[in-house]
């Protein structure tokens, strides 16, 4: 069949072409085409053959500046000179350089947009729920902390309000919530009331000042991603803290419980030998008062938890004062029952923060201090509330968002907020899904005030000393302090220590006295390594090395394990335990360090090293590593301390080390050894021991004439 020509029967011919090109003539006689008809169809079949393809094809976007198109040009129908290949790639690296910057940016500054997407019906309802929680929950903490701190009671409010908003914008976590805490308050307390009168204009103007330095420093130390500071503040430290604040928020609170008019500004030991001196200024009133709110706060803890317990005892307290001041005092209100006073109902009043250099000297170490403990309280509670969850945290953005609370908070009558532990955990039992439940709360709070303010006129000083009492007893760690006597002796040193510095010193000066105790004990555990001796044992499989006095080792070859790190701090030491080694066994020569341990090395340890290996090469031996670091390997290289340790002594397996060591032992020692402890040994005939044995008994024996 020619090419081209439709086939007798009108079937397609060899290029596909349709039947229905050829019809059957209406009188039944079949007929060809003409071909310029034919050629015209043919055409139109093709390009509706081609379209139908293209359109059967996924259509990919097109992308001028990609990486797909720069470095893979060849992949697209267009290949550009080479000139137009660099300028590409060029403009792709700049496009994509920038893209990063906008994305860390956004990331770091607005890490909302990250979250947004996920919130729905849902997670509103679920906020919703845990936001009026956690605002009914901060009313009396806002005000206890606002009186531990000094502060007028609105105060503790006010702290709870803006900064918790900003603090769940712009942080990480997503169940933690900002606002006033225990420790934060005592230790603005303890800094400004040496300046200033507690709850007078100064005091005030210097709190306010302070918060927004704490939010500045914050706020640096989160761009400069400085969040591992905080790991230098230890658990222990943070335990004896608290335990002394409770303390200390225990004893400022003696007056109003027992209803005394104690003199200002005594330190703990006075305020006690006050109250031991003074019975007679006890008012039992105002005694019955404090002890009912602790009675009713203790009750509703234990036995109806779901009930806020603060609120309880409050409340409890309020009702004991007002039938005393009606029943069993007649004419006004009892003896020694003072009361708060009512709160001003209104909405944070904007302030403005003193930016006088003068009080910036002033406030600079308390600054500090606060600024360390606040961030660590945060990150604290933030991971260990991620850690239940199983979302991540970042400890710099968390910075950032505490920074900017503060900031923010200076400027609406807020002082120092932080992380808080309580609501943060009754944020999360609540079922908090996204940051919304604590942006919820603090605006919620916000319409709260406006009613409950007023009612706050009753609740007598006895009950919020009750209610602080029950704050002090409650941050108290006790378990973590008995199992930190019982497991570490250091640690107890640092605990004890923070907590007496605590109770007798300046609050900023003890926080720092912990952190310097921990740095102290820290550097004295790795200046330490432990240099412990390695031996194969047979009694595990493929006999792995074991730290065993009892087991036998080569007489030639001392096997040792270095953990920790080779720095100046640390290089006495190992080189001491080192020499004590050589001295007890000077036979062998050779000492092969198990380097994988060790996790890096600087100048100090590499002249150490350097040292020992000339040392052990004077003495007929030589110095061996086992899978020592990349990092420390470059160190010796640019250093040039490869003189002297060889870069063939360094080995990347154990086999491979001790069959080149055993090659350099000395093959007379080997001989006559009976330890036997590896493999190579075996290589060794016993026939020459006998041998050997043999000769050395028959030179023995004295010649018989």
């Amino acid at each position: 069949m020619i090419p081209g020509r439709a086939r007798p029967d009108g079937a397609p011919g060899a290029r596909g072409r349709s039947s229905r090109l050829h019809e059957p003539h209406p009188g039944g006689v079949r007929t060809a085409p003409s071909r310029a008809p034919a050629r015209g169809a043919r055409a139109r079949a093709c390009r509706g053959q081609r379209g139908i393809r293209r359109r059967a094809q996924p259509s990919a976007p097109r992308a001028l500046y990609s990486f797909e198109n720069v470095l893979h040009p060849a992949s697209h129908s267009h290949h550009p000179a080479p000139e137009s290949i660099r300028a590409a790639r060029a403009r792709a690296l700049r496009a994509n350089r920038v893209d990063g910057l906008n994305r860390d940016f956004w990331a770091k500054f607005a890490p909302f947009l990250e979250w947004w997407p996920q919130v729905n019906g849902t997670t509103l309802r679920a906020d919703a729920i845990a936001a009026v929680t956690g605002a009914i929950v901060v009313l009396p903490q806002g005000v206890a902390f606002a009186t531990i701190a000094g502060m007028p009671p609105e105060y503790g409010l006010y702290a709870a309000m803006i900064p918790a908003v900003v603090a769940a914008l712009f942080g990480s976590s997503r169940q933690l919530v900002s606002g006033p805490t225990t420790a934060a308050s005592i230790v603005l307390f303890s800094s400004l009331s040496v300046l200033a009168d507690p709850g007078s204009v100064d005091y005030v103007a210097y709190a306010l000042t302070l918060t927004f330095m704490v939010g500045v420093i914050e706020l640096a130390m989160g761009i400069a991603r400085l969040g591992a500071l905080v790991n230098f503040i230890s658990h222990s430290v943070v335990v004896g803290f608290t335990a002394g604040a409770a303390v200390l928020i225990a004893a400022s609170q003696l007056k109003n419980f027992f209803g005394m008019d104690m003199p200002a500004g005594l330190h703990l030991a006075e305020k006690l030998y006050f109250v031991a001196t003074h019975p007679g200024d006890i008012h039992p009133y105002a005694t019955v008062v404090g002890l009912s709110t602790i009675a009713a706060g203790v009750y509703f803890r234990r036995r109806l938890p779901r009930i806020p317990y603060m609120i309880s005892a409050m409340v409890a307290g309020s009702v004991v004062a007002l039938l005393i001041s009606r029943f069993l005092y007649v004419g006004g209100p009892a003896p020694g029952i003072q009361v708060v006073g009512a709160l001003p109902a209104t909405l944070p009043p904007l302030s403005s923060p003193d930016l006088d250099l003068t009080m910036f000297k002033e406030l600079a170490p308390a600054a500090l201090a606060v600024t360390l403990f606040a961030l660590t309280e945060a990150v604290s509670i933030s991971r260990s509330l991620a850690a239940r969850s199983g979302d991540l945290v970042d400890g710099n953005q968390e910075f950032i968002g505490q920074g900017l609370s503060n900031i923010f908070g200076s400027f609406f009558s807020s002082y120092v907020a932080t992380g808080s532990f309580n609501r943060s955990g009754v944020n999360y039992e609540a079922g908090a899904r996204t940051p919304l439940a604590a942006v919820f709360a603090g605006l919620l709070l916000m319409i709260i005030v406006l009613f409950v303010a007023p009612l706050l006129a009753h609740l007598p000083n006895a009950a919020m000393a009750g209610i602080l009492f029950l704050v002090a007893f409650g941050i108290v760690d006790f378990a973590h302090i008995k199992s930190i006597v019982r497991a570490s002796r250091s640690d107890s040193m640092v605990l004890w220590g923070t907590f007496l510095a605590t109770l007798f010193l300046e609050l900023d000066f003890a926080i720092m006295l912990g952190v310097f105790l921990s740095l102290v004990i820290y550097l004295h555990r790795a200046s330490r390594p432990r240099v412990l001796v390695r031996v194969p044992d047979p009694r595990l499989p493929k006999q792995r090395f074991n730290t065993d006095p009892s087991l036998p080792e080569c007489p030639q070859l001392k096997m040792v394990r270095i953990d920790g790190p080779l720095f100046f701090g640390a290089v006495n030491y190992v080189a001491e335990r080192l020499r004590v080694i050589a001295k007890h066994n000077p036979l062998q020569k050779h000492l092969l360090i198990m380097s994988r341990t060790i996790s890096f090395i600087d100048v100090a340890g590499a002249e150490m090293l350097a040292r020992e290996a000339r040392l052990r090469r004077e003495a007929g031996g030589q110095l061996y590593f086992h899978q020592l670091q990349e990092d420390a390997q470059k160190l010796l290289e640019r250093g040039g301390y490869l003189q002297d340790v060889s870069p063939e002594d360094l080995f990347p397996t154990k086999g491979e080390a001790i069959a080149a060591i055993f090659q350099r032992l000395d093959r007379g020692i080997c001989v006559r050894c009976d330890k036997r402890i590896f493999n190579e040994c075996r290589a060794v005939p016993k026939v020459e021991i006998e041998n050997e044995e043999v000769q050395q008994d028959s030179a023995m024996v004295p010649a018989t004439s």
